[in-house]
């Protein structure tokens, strides 16, 4: 399959059109919005429902095979946030306490397109490694670990309460969810696993869909704080995923990761957390600008990965692979 039919593949697909629709919608002035509980029950679904089939996949992969790409993955965990960091010099309206908080979005991980991109694998027939979730939970933490160190650097902000801050990035809903579900999938037998893989597995990528439509219509709402945040701000937040993403692609390749896992790889590089990093950031950094990293994250890097990046990724895979 050529690189424009894994584009028009992608640009096409449910979730894509999905987003889209709620960003059309949003603009409309439609009152589509998921209520909040809906849309913390699907974001808790999706990832427990990852964690399941991640930690049943597990039984069948030796140590020694996660070894190598669950290193390259804490390498780049480390890596990525200290290159945003620094890039985000270039931008002198911006305080070290900011850098260090967008730093900390950028380090970290997006559940949702890692989703989107199982899914384009799935849709294309790539094989991607059953540990790819494993890789997800990896390069959760050190993101924001890295961001907030950075950011405690400053003299403007001494003190940070690393034992709240390091409860909250182990314990929050993000990690504690799905390393629990991948716990589960790993212990359950095939007999219990099969027997909710028609809700937890079968059923995610509608639930998937959904999650999207939500997430397009909150991005068509704030269409306004993406034109505030300014166009270096702007710059960085494309410009990045792409130089991070090449990174993922490049470590992957190194690993021997297969072109599949090598995407998803470059993937979780290229995306910025939106749901553990703010819970985070916000207690280990109360002079931070939220809005800055959320706008930059969720407003413009989110639909450039999901709509363009990870055809993208793909192809910077299939060139180093």
């Amino acid at each position: 399959m050529n690189t424009w039919s894994i584009a028009q593949s992608n640009l096409t697909s449910v979730g894509v059109l999905a987003f889209v629709f709620g960003f059309i919608a949003s603009r409309a002035k439609s009152d589509l919005r998921l209520p909040d509980s809906i849309y913390q029950f699907i974001s808790i679904y999706l990832l427990f429902g990852i964690g399941l089939k991640g930690g049943h996949s597990l039984k069948s992969v030796s140590f020694e095979n996660i070894l190598a790409p669950g290193l390259a993955t804490l390498a780049c965990g480390l890596i990525i946030p200290l290159l945003a960091f620094f890039a985000l010099k270039l931008i002198r309206a911006l305080n070290d306490v900011d850098r260090g908080s967008i730093a900390a979005h950028y380090g970290s991980t997006s559940l949702v397109t890692f989703s989107a991109a199982l899914l384009f694998m799935e849709s294309n027939s790539i094989f991607v490694e059953g540990f790819a979730p494993a890789l997800l939970t990896i390069m959760e933490v050190p993101g924001l670990i890295v961001g907030i160190f950075l950011a405690n650097q400053s003299h403007q902000h001494p003190d940070v309460r690393w034992g709240k801050t390091l409860q909250e990035v182990i314990l929050g809903k993000t990690v504690l969810i799905l390393m629990g579900g991948m716990l589960i999938g790993f212990l359950t037998s095939t007999a219990g696993y099969e027997k909710v893989s028609p809700f937890f597995i079968e059923l995610l990528t509608g639930f998937l869909a959904l999650f999207l439509l939500h997430l397009g219509y909150t991005a068509g709402s704030n269409l306004s704080q993406v034109k505030a945040v300014g166009w270096r701000l702007g710059v960085f937040a494309i410009a990045f995923p792409l130089i991070s993403g090449l990174i993922g692609a490049a470590a992957g390749t190194l690993v021997g990761l297969s072109i599949g896992g090598t995407t998803i790889l470059a993937v979780l590089c290229a995306s910025a957390s939106y749901i553990a990093a703010p819970a985070a950031v916000s207690i280990a950094l109360p002079k931070a600008n939220l809005s800055l990293a959320l706008t930059s994250s969720v407003g413009i890097t989110f639909p450039f990965n999901l709509i363009i990046g990870i055809p993208i990724y793909y192809k910077f895979a299939t060139i180093f692979g």
